[in-house]
């Protein structure tokens, strides 16, 4: 018997994990929406801990590509609600097994709860002294790196979260397929891996960045640390967070429902059934 499902097997299965999605109460998908938005901050925390002070790039890059895997990893592993995640129940959608107020309702609740579950744990690392770490350089990284965010103009958020997605939703399809625990992690491996070296947007991990670096950036000896620019650190505010948001968060849907979701609804169910016509 095969380890793993093939992807016509994937498609069907995603009926039933639609469904289930669709039906779970709003109690159920605020806990593990919540839960969610943690495991992928625990994940951007580390990344920026294991490449803080990595001069080389690339280096620094793969470090971080290395560890922000395992916030995926909890999500399929342990249970959790991940939106981006979740934009595949398209194809639930599209069989006409979950009703479009459904597969909203989901998305908005779940959406909503990675967000709180972000932004508390950005406000947790911000009173725990670890960004003290290097002499402040780690709190520095974290500005920096929210202000680059928060600098991207719509366009290239957009872009940015179309290209990541097709890679997180390839991760959960993967995962889907594998029956093992190991087979589950490789497949939230590479993809994830791939998606953070490239430097592509990712709008719930984005719920952690930005809060951290506008938390951090009330520290003075980050700033100092980081020889951060007053005009630099003016743009990392509220307003930047939600713009960056809602570029990510559009491009996240794209690449996740409609060049994925849709992708292979057409092709391994839609198309299925017209040739057993």
């Amino acid at each position: 018997m095969n380890n793993f499902l093939t992807p016509r097997e994937i498609a069907k299965a995603y009926d039933e994990i639609s469904v289930n999605k669709a039906k779970n109460s709003a109690s159920n998908l605020i806990i593990l929406g919540m839960l969610a938005g943690l495991f992928i901050a625990f994940a951007g925390f580390a990344s920026q801990m294991i490449s803080h002070s990595v001069e080389n790039v690339g280096l620094a890059k793969f470090a971080s590509g290395a560890v922000f895997p395992v916030g995926l990893m909890l999500v399929v592993i342990a249970g959790a609600e991940l939106f981006t995640g979740n934009n595949l129940m398209i194809i639930g959608f599209m069989e006409k097994k979950i009703s479009f107020a459904e597969l909203i309702r989901n998305w908005i609740i779940v959406y909503f709860s990675n967000f709180v579950g972000s932004v508390l744990f950005a406000f947790l690392i911000h009173g725990s002294g670890l960004l003290d770490t290097s002499g402040g350089l780690l709190g520095a990284t974290v500005i920096k790196a929210a202000i680059n965010k928060v600098s991207l103009t719509f366009n290239q958020g957009l872009i940015r979260g179309i290209l990541c997605n097709i890679m997180v939703v390839l991760a959960v399809w993967m995962a889907t397929a594998a029956k093992d625990i190991v087979g589950k992690i490789f497949a939230c491996w590479f993809p994830i891996m791939l998606f953070v070296m490239s430097g592509f947007e990712h709008c719930i991990a984005n719920m952690y960045f930005i809060p951290a670096g506008i938390f951090a950036k009330s520290n003075p000896s980050y700033v100092a640390a980081g020889q951060i620019q007053a005009e630099a650190l003016a743009r990392l505010n509220i307003g930047g967070l939600f713009g960056n948001l809602a570029s990510v968060t559009l491009g996240n849907l794209i690449g996740g429902a409609l060049v994925i979701g849709l992708s292979y609804w057409y092709v391994y169910r839609y198309t299925q059934k017209v040739t057993n016509k």
